[in-house]
C-alpha cells in the first residue's frame, strides 16, 4: 500500500480473503448478507467502523493497523 493515499479497505479485505483462501460470498454468508451486498460493500474504498470491526473478529485480521500506519506515515511526511 502507498503510504500517501488512504487505504482502499475493500481492496484489503479483498487481498485477505485471498490469502486466506476464502471467498467473498463465504465472507457475505458469516455476516448474514446477500453476496451482491458484500460484493457492493467491498467495493469501496471504506467501511463503516462496526462493519470493519465485524469483519476484523472474522477474518483474524487487524484492518484498522492500516489507518494507524497510514497516520503515522503522514505524520512522518
Amino acid at each position: 500500500m502507498a503510504t500517501h493515499e488512504a487505504p482502499h479497505i475493500g481492496r484489503l479485505i479483498k487481498e485477505e480473503l485471498k490469502r486466506q483462501g476464502r471467498i467473498t460470498t463465504w465472507l457475505a454468508s458469516q455476516m448474514n448478507y446477500s453476496r451482491q451486498h458484500m460484493y457492493y460493500l467491498l467495493g469501496h474504498s471504506f467501511i463503516y467502523s462496526d462493519l470493519l470491526l465485524r469483519i476484523s473478529e472474522i477474518l483474524g485480521h487487524d484492518f484498522f493497523a492500516y489507518y494507524s500506519e497510514y497516520l503515522a506515515n503522514r505524520k512522518m511526511s
